[in-house]
């Protein structure tokens, strides 16, 4: 159920609503979507809707107002997101992978995000990646249509012994931090992988840091491609 202050009278009585499912025994999670004024006002303008609240007014005042009928929500509320800085599609992943650490056990969730430096780097990893110092296959004739879900592409990555050594170094660090997290309480980890394109090298090492990963019972791993299809 999604919910805000132009509900009317449906909003007033959420909060009790809520009160009532948890003395039936039931524990309904809240997830509280917010964003600083400066980007809520930004949003109003570029869509030149009024405030619901301030409909003849400033949009900052209408603002305020909505903070303080929705405050005693935020205090109720599980989980508390700062949109400020998200795209539609990035909040989309932000709140699956929230999703995934919730209903999995309480397991840490790890996502792990390839990304191709020439579009722009994630803004949301907690650990980022450069894996641009490995073989690139981009300038294989044969090997340039296909990604680091290939064969030959995971074999050119991975010949010689810079890849070797690479991974000699990053899974012990990352066998030391993914539990130091988890004993943190840490609900979500991203680690993001960059290289030039995001299709080739970046794609070969993410898989190989999942097929490690995975193998682990305190954490629950997902791989997501960001620039793959492009």
């Amino acid at each position: 159920m999604v919910s805000d202050v132009r509900s009317g009278e449906y909003f007033d009585e959420l909060l009790q609503v809520l009160e009532d499912l948890e003395q039936d025994g039931l524990r309904p999670q809240v997830l509280f979507l917010e964003a600083n004024e400066e980007i809520l006002t930004d949003r109003y303008k570029e869509t030149r809707r009024r405030h619901p609240l301030a409909p003849e007014g400033r949009i900052l005042d209408g603002i305020a107002a909505e903070r303080k009928l929705l405050a005693p929500l935020r205090e109720r509320a599980d989980m508390v997101m700062d949109t400020s800085t998200d795209t539609a599609a990035m909040l989309r992943r932000r709140i699956g992978e929230e999703m995934v650490a919730t209903e999995d056990g309480g397991r840490m969730a790890v996502t792990l995000l390839t990304f191709g430096f020439k579009n722009g780097p994630p803004r949301d990893a907690d650990l980022t990646l450069d894996v641009r110092f490995l073989p690139n296959p981009h300038y294989v004739d044969e090997l340039r249509p296909m990604t680091g879900l290939d064969e030959g592409v995971r074999e050119y990555v991975e010949a010689g012994t810079q890849a070797g050594e690479f991974y000699g170094r990053l899974l012990p660090l990352l066998e030391f931090l993914v539990p130091a997290y988890v004993a943190e309480g840490k609900s979500h980890l991203t680690i993001a992988i960059g290289c030039t394109g995001g299709r080739h090298r970046s794609v070969t090492v993410a898989e190989r840091i999942w097929r490690d990963l995975s193998k682990r019972e305190d954490v629950a791993v997902r791989v997501t491609h960001r620039d793959l299809a492009r």
